[in-house]
């Protein structure tokens, strides 16, 4: 009891002081969605349409109610889809057999999709690049998928069956699922995990020799698998942008891009694998060269770890963003997993570290179960204090085809039991506009559009705009401000004021 007290002491003193400092306005607040071995989603496999479409809508709402404002789904953990594919068979982890379509039929990518978007979040479709069998003794396999079809492109490594990387067919066959998703739905980006080449088994060497022998051209081994890497990203990356430049893509490396033993460039840290030489990711290289558009770096240890330390790690990716977005990922997963992780303050402390960092852009949370339950009030942490108040995503404003929508306007307003009716309209003809930002001053206040806590909503585009400000208290006065925002969150300029006036005991609303 004395430990619980302490550390309630202690988080309450770090964040205080955090808390008094105004938040971000603009902060990617994101949650991944694991559905290899339904850890998130499905809860089981086989589980009714119905029961499907239910556990997501109450993943994106209780996700929603934390504030977050984007998902990261994964859509194909192992050569499967979560979606309708022409290309590779409906995945083991919804109905419990491979190539089983949903009964009802429903598609459950569309539907993640709009449901997304219908709560202003953004989708994040995560694939799996090169994991093919995820349990080559368990899993469900159909007699029509690709490690049945083109046998020649695999090896078996541990229990797992992987794509070669270093197989030029098997780049283009990759290429070509993920342009497929980009081109047929409404994906705001592309998301990789860490896993390329996979983490090293001790002693087994991972069974590529044949395409080294074919393909190598001398170099050495590992910068051979680097290159192969590299090759992937930098087609990727072209082929997103082709197909829609609003997409975005992101990586999500193993937290230690190389060891400072190793490497000057590389973080003081003592990690037993890193991206660099062991998953053979040189993820810098994409950052420097803008193949990618974010990395969300997994820092899921702990502050003073005695090999790799939280801040030491969050210091580092800080810096070698170079231009990009660096979103930090934060393990949820690890509440209660040991002392550190008892501690009630671990995980909003790593989150205040993170926003004192200018080069670093949001956080990413694994993973959505790790928040059932509130452990150690992690919810309560994020409800309360650091998303109590809405937050636009950050800008990317190297991606084509930017401009800000048109400012909305005001046109009515109604004092009703529940609370103030507003009603706006937009003229968007550009159809540019995606939501609505709508802001709230007392009279006496300047009007700041740069202070978040201002933001009453960020609303989704509908026909007729309007909205209920349920907190009005009939008798102060209010100004009332509203913008509009593009799908990549570039907001338009105000509106005119909407403002009030109490004459003979009545309120009284002034439109521009």
């Amino acid at each position: 009891m004395k430990h619980l007290v302490a550390g309630l002491l202690l988080w309450w003193g770090i964040t205080s002081s955090v808390y008094a400092q105004l938040p971000p306005k603009r902060e990617l607040r994101a949650v991944w969605i694991a559905t290899v071995e339904n850890i998130d989603w499905p809860s089981r496999r086989g589980l009714s349409t119905e029961q499907q479409k239910q556990e997501f809508i109450n993943i994106l709402d209780q996700q929603q109610r934390n504030g977050m404002n984007a998902v990261v789904v994964q859509v194909r953990p192992v050569a499967d889809a979560f979606y309708a594919s022409a290309f590779e068979p409906w995945s083991e982890y919804l109905t419990g057999a491979q190539g089983q379509a949903p009964n009802p039929y429903y598609d459950p990518l569309a539907f993640m999709i709009e449901e997304t978007h219908k709560r202003g979040m953004e989708f994040h479709a995560w694939f799996n690049p090169y994991r093919a069998m995820f349990n080559v003794r368990r899993s469900s396999i159909t007699p029509d998928h690709i490690t049945r079809l083109k046998p020649q492109w695999f090896v078996t490594y541990g229990d797992t069956k992987y794509f070669d990387p270093g197989l030029p067919e098997v780049r283009q066959y990759v290429l070509q699922i993920v342009t497929d998703v980009v081109k047929r739905y409404d994906i705001d980006a592309v998301h990789f995990d860490d896993y390329f080449y996979p983490y090293r088994i001790p002693g087994k060497e991972f069974p590529d020799y044949s395409s080294y022998r074919r393909y190598g051209n001398n170099m050495m081994r590992d910068d051979w698998r680097r290159q192969n890497v590299d090759t992937i990203i930098q087609m990727i990356g072209r082929a997103i942008k082709t197909a829609k430049p609003w997409v975005k893509f992101g990586i999500s490396p193993f937290g230690v891009w190389r060891n400072h033993d190793k490497d000057p460039e590389g973080s003081y840290t003592h990690g037993g694998q890193t991206n660099y030489d062991d998953l053979f990711a040189d993820v810098l290289k994409w950052l420097r060269n803008g193949w990618i558009d974010y990395v969300a770096p997994q820092l899921y240890w702990e502050s003073g770890h005695r090999l790799v330390a939280y801040e030491v790690l969050l210091d580092w990716w800080a810096k070698h963003g170079y231009g990009r977005h660096v979103y930090i990922g934060h393990g949820a997963y690890r509440i209660n997993s040991s002392a550190a992780w008892r501690n009630p303050a671990e995980l909003p402390q790593q989150v205040s570290e993170a926003r004192t960092l200018n080069t670093v852009q949001g956080s990413i949370f694994y993973s959505a179960k790790s928040f059932n339950g509130n452990p150690r009030g992690i919810e309560d942490s994020l409800r309360n204090h650091f998303y109590r108040y809405p937050a636009l995503r950050p800008l990317m404003p190297w991606l084509e085809g930017q401009q800000a929508p048109k400012s909305p306007y005001f046109i009515d307003a109604f004092e009703r039991p529940q609370g103030l009716e507003l009603y706006w309209a937009d003229d968007d003809t550009s159809h540019r506009t995606r939501q609505y930002v709508l802001y709230r001053f007392d009279s006496s206040e300047v009007i700041n559009l740069k202070d978040p806590t201002k933001i009453l909503s960020i609303l989704p585009q509908m026909p007729d705009p309007h909205y209920t400000d349920a907190a009005y208290v009939k008798g102060r006065h209010y100004v009332y401000v509203v913008t509009a925002l593009d799908r990549l969150q570039n907001e338009s300029l105000a509106s005119d004021p909407l403002r009030m006036e109490i004459v003979n005991g009545r309120t009284r609303f002034l439109f521009p």
